[in-house]
């Protein structure tokens, strides 16, 4: 599986953005997706996640601000991010839990990463 990302730019606190993150590959071994993001000097850090059926959840300083979605016909995930603030500035990567089959019966477990996108709010 391979992720490519995009979207990020520079906007104004109070604006919006769109990230998209597309999927390629064996798309069927795709367990659930996800959105992180590392600001500047700091550690990355899980922003957004959804699971194959749709569940999702949020880390607490984006809920109700920021919406992920998937259309699992574009194999395309995409992180809508309204009342953006400039503590939001950050690199922001999408993530892919791959549930690969192997011996035994048993699954393996592993992650995808797509490149960032520099997503900058400025005050």
């Amino acid at each position: 599986v391979q992720l490519q990302a995009s979207g990020g730019g520079l906007v104004q606190a109070g604006g919006s953005l769109r990230l998209s993150c597309a999927a390629s590959g064996n798309t069927f071994s795709i367990n659930g997706m996800g959105w992180y993001r590392q600001p500047p000097g700091k550690q990355r850090e899980l922003v957004a996640a959804i699971t194959r059926g749709g569940s999702t959840n949020y880390a607490d300083p984006v809920k109700g601000r920021f919406t992920i979605s998937a259309d699992n016909a574009k194999n395309t995930m995409y992180l809508q991010m309204n009342s953006l603030k400039p503590e939001d500035t950050a690199v922001y990567y999408c993530n892919a839990e791959i549930r690969q089959a192997i011996l035994g019966g048993n699954w393996r477990f592993y992650d995808v990463w797509g490149q960032g996108t520099q997503v900058t709010v400025s005050s």
